[in-house]
Parts: C-alpha cells; structure tokens; sequence
C-alpha cells in the first residue's frame, strides 16, 4: 500500500521527506511534484531502484531516465564536455524547464538505461523539489504516468496510472501545467532542441545563437 503526505503541511512534510529518504534508500520509489509536471524518482546511483523506475513506467531501456540535480554546480560532477554554450545555457535557464543531454563523467558508476554514455540533466524551479534533492543527492526522474499517457499534473492522476508501484507519493497540489520541459543535446558538434517544451527555441537563442532543432533543415 503506498503511502501519500500532503507537502502543504508542515507536520506531514516532514514525515513525507523523512518517508522518501527511507523508500530512496531500500530502492523504492517516489512520485513528486516539479515545477512541470509530477515526476516519478529513484535513487540515480541505485541500478535496482531505477529497474524499478523504468518497470513501472512500462518504458525499456532503450529510453534512460533523465536526472535531477539539486545545485548547477553538480553539472560538473556529472557531466564532461561542457562547452562555454551549454554553460551559458545551464546558468540562464536553471532552475527552470531546460533538460541538457551532456556526455557523462565516465567515472560514474550507475545504470540509467541503454543511454551511450550520455546523461539527461536538469535542476527543476520548485522549492519541495530542490529540498528533496538536497537531502537525497541526484535522482533519476521521469514524468509519473504509463509510457504513452497523459503526464500527471495531481497526485491522483499519478495514482491512477501508478498506483502501488509507487512507495511514496508527495502531494504538493496541481503542477503549474502539463508541458514538459524543453530537451537540449549537447553531445554533438552543435546544439540541438530535441523537444520543445516551456522554454522556447527563440528564448535558447537569446542566449545561443547557434542552436537547431532536430528534424528541421
């Protein structure tokens, strides 16, 4: 049976992170709220927990899941290659919906998926979330619904897809929206927009002129 704390009180904000630091560490999972839409999350570190992740998704391998950070400087910790361009875009866009797909540092000792010695990364605009990040270090966080469906933008839509495949659901009410955030690739020779989301191709390019958009000539 999988247990739901309302993070809009203080008493059971306290148990419900104290409750999402013990299913984090026994590789459980935790449904929480960003600053898009609700997220399910697994230790990064823990190749059990993310199985995990990926299982009750209904999603393979093939597609890894993206990782939170709490801090822009824990880019560096996990990501090499960073170019003065994905720099400038990290420092004006987190926290915030901008996800950058980086090279991973190849010290790293994780399984995320089949994703080539590649990471997703993001630092989510949402204060429990930053919080909870703070206190459980990187997490491996995709959006809380079954591959295919509709993202989950309340708890209760997360609990009709999920259900008891979750340990811990953290309610922090309805999420801003239902768009997710924008992916970036950053491994290649240039930037690349592989989906736009609520930061736009115009807003990157204020920044970086030299971005594309995939599939675009």
């Amino acid at each position: 049976m999988s247990d739901v704390y309302s993070l809009n009180d203080p008493a059971r904000r306290s148990e419900g992170f104290a409750a999402a630091k013990s299913a984090l560490s026994r590789s459980g999972l935790v449904v929480v709220p960003t600053d898009t839409v609700y997220g399910v999350a697994a230790d990064a570190f823990d190749p059990a927990g993310v199985r995990r992740l990926l299982r009750a998704k209904g999603r393979g391998r093939a597609k890894p899941a993206p990782v939170l950070i709490g801090s822009p400087d824990t880019l560096r910790a996990l990501a090499t290659n960073l170019t003065p361009e994905v720099r400038e875009l990290a420092k004006s866009f987190w926290p915030g919906g901008l996800t950058l797909i980086c090279r991973q540092q190849p010290s790293l000792h994780w399984d995320l998926g089949d994703n080539r010695a590649t990471v997703a990364i993001r630092m989510p605009d949402h204060e429990d979330m930053l919080a909870l990040l703070a206190d459980n270090g990187p997490l491996a966080v995709s959006s809380a619904n079954l591959t295919g469906q509709p993202p989950a933008t309340t708890v209760a839509d997360a609990q009709d897809q999920l259900g008891n495949a979750i340990d811990v659901y953290l309610d922090a009410g309805p999420t801003p929206g239902a768009t997710a955030s924008t992916i970036v690739d950053a491994t290649g020779d240039t930037l690349t927009v592989v989906r736009e989301g609520v930061v736009s191709l115009e807003q990157l390019r204020e920044h970086v002129a030299d971005i594309g958009l995939a599939g675009s000539d």
